[in-house]
């Protein structure tokens, strides 16, 4: 049962590589705040968070990589060959990420909350929601998702599938399914459709959001905005980030843009994505004409006020050579130059490294100071 009244909760799940997490972007797109509890999973055995020592007991040190974090890799193809095993590291890690799910929703103020997590019909997390999405895709999708992207061979992305629930029982029990086969246009649509089903309480984000930064405003870039998207990060990058339309659509699976204008002319564009509570703006734009200071203000104010309300934790930006020399402008924005190494928590210095584009220096500031799942 829905323990919190006046909220719709979605329960969001599917095997490996369906596609889960692109789903739940698309809805954070749309106005839901979205948890991704197997980020949260990761968090809680992160080098003295509460899972970390549980973890190292019940499996050994051999897991420890050379700074003394669990190594994910190794820890995955253990449990991944040993149902057991896996029993054993749910047990440590359920209630972790329970309890960080229970706080991240207590204090959301969006209507609808999806909560993302590959085994939510076996976890205490389903009697939470109010409505089930199951997300399936192909196996040969599956397989070559697994290959492409994790770099796995064959035999191992085929036994990771194939050691999970067949997706059928899943869609079976699910009150919407999605059909994800690769096709960012069509997988839009579904989820728009689901979307507007949703109770009154579902409230769509404004597109545009007015500005105290003189004739600054930003405008929220949508998936039928892909050519101008494309257009104006080829421009405004000078060719160094040429990309299609195509390309664009696929980026809204991962990131949301935001658009700057200067009364009638857009003149600036941010790119940025919100994961394991981390903000990260990767694309970071402006127009050579227009005053950087008032600009990098108007953009990077609102990346912030939709991070906080996404209960960021941190904000990470990655700006060119020519935005870095900015250093003013930085600094009454409250931002520091710092390297991944340096940021002092796990899940910010992870974001930091996977983030970072290549020729970009990072800037750091502080969204809040309580954690979920802070180290003990």
């Amino acid at each position: 049962m829905n323990k919190h009244p006046g909220r719709f909760v979605i329960g969001l799940t599917g095997n490996i590589a369906t596609g889960k997490s692109v789903v739940r972007r698309m809805l954070e797109h749309l106005g839901a705040y979205t948890i991704d509890a197997d980020a949260l999973a990761h968090r809680a055995i992160s080098k003295g968070a509460p899972g970390y020592q549980p973890v190292v007991d019940c499996f050994g040190k051999w897991i420890l990589d050379g700074e003394g974090e669990i190594d994910r890799k190794k820890l995955g193809n253990l449990v991944f060959h040993d149902p057991e095993a896996l029993v054993q590291l749910e047990n440590i890690i359920h209630p972790h990420v329970t309890q960080a799910i229970e706080i991240l929703t207590t204090r959301a103020t969006q209507s609808v909350i999806v909560i993302e997590a590959i085994k939510l019909l076996e976890s205490p997390l389903r009697d939470r929601c109010d409505s089930l999405w199951v997300v399936h895709a192909p196996e040969q999708v599956q397989l070559e998702r697994l290959m492409r992207k994790r770099h796995l061979s064959r035999e191992q992305a085929l036994n990771r599938i194939r050691i999970q629930q067949p997706q059928e029982e899943k869609l079976k029990v699910a009150s919407v399914s999605i059909l994800n086969t690769g096709s960012y246009d069509d997988l839009w649509n579904q989820i728009s459709a689901e979307w507007k089903k949703i109770s009154p309480a579902a409230e769509t984000q404004p597109e545009i959001i007015p500005s105290v930064a003189g004739d600054f405003y930003v405008q929220r870039g949508r998936p039928r905005d892909t050519e101008v998207i494309a257009g104006l990060l080829t421009r405004l990058s000078k060719g160094r980030r040429s990309v299609s339309s195509e390309e664009v659509m696929a980026d809204f699976g991962e990131k949301a843009y935001l658009l700057l204008r200067l009364r009638d002319e857009r003149v600036g564009l941010a790119g940025w994505q919100v994961e394991n509570l981390v903000a990260r703006t990767t694309d970071l734009y402006l127009d050579d004409r227009i005053d950087k200071t008032s600009a990098l203000g108007t953009l990077i104010d609102e990346v912030e006020r939709a991070s906080t309300n996404l209960q960021c934790e941190a904000s990470l930006v990655f700006p060119g050579s020519d935005l870095a020399g900015e250093a003013q402008a930085w600094k009454n924005l409250g931002y520091e130059r710092r390297t991944p190494e340096t940021l002092g928590i796990q899940a910010w210095q992870d974001a930091a490294v996977e983030s970072m584009p290549a020729g970009t220096t990072l800037f750091f500031k502080l969204l809040r100071q309580d954690r979920v799942l802070r180290p003990i």
